[in-house]
């Protein structure tokens, strides 16, 4: 359907009027914010909606990368293992600092987490 006298503006927004719940309501505020800031320009609708294919199209395999990084547990590995396993699970995900260490401590062994719980000196990176 074409919509006819209309800017591309008010398209993307009619579009993003049926983004209603979950993450697509969280990045239409983002989107709106952006627009109503000049930040973002779309000079046709295709690019909009690249936009929009590019932040969800694949999103399946997301929710799989990150279950798998919540999979990794150190058990009776050497550590040096458990961090290069870790390691190469991160890059799949989109996790971020905070959040890696928070997956980082959870798939440590008990023995080493209570150590760290007990140490003076709290590590804040990973290597660390």
């Amino acid at each position: 359907m074409k919509m006819r006298n209309t800017t591309v503006e008010e398209q993307v927004q009619w579009i993003l009027s049926y983004m209603q719940g979950g993450l697509a309501y969280i990045w239409k505020e983002n989107i709106i914010e952006d627009l109503e800031r000049r930040l973002l320009n779309y000079k046709v609708v295709g690019e909009f909606l690249a936009d929009l294919n590019k932040e969800f199209s694949g999103g399946d395999d997301e929710i799989l990368k990150v279950a798998k990084l919540k999979k990794i547990g150190q058990k009776s590995k050497m550590m040096e293992e458990f961090v290069q396993k870790f390691k190469r699970a991160t890059r799949e995900s989109r996790y971020k600092r905070q959040l890696l260490i928070k997956e980082f401590k959870r798939g440590m062994n008990g023995t080493i987490q209570q150590r760290l719980i007990e140490s003076e000196c709290q590590p804040g990176t990973i290597e660390q």
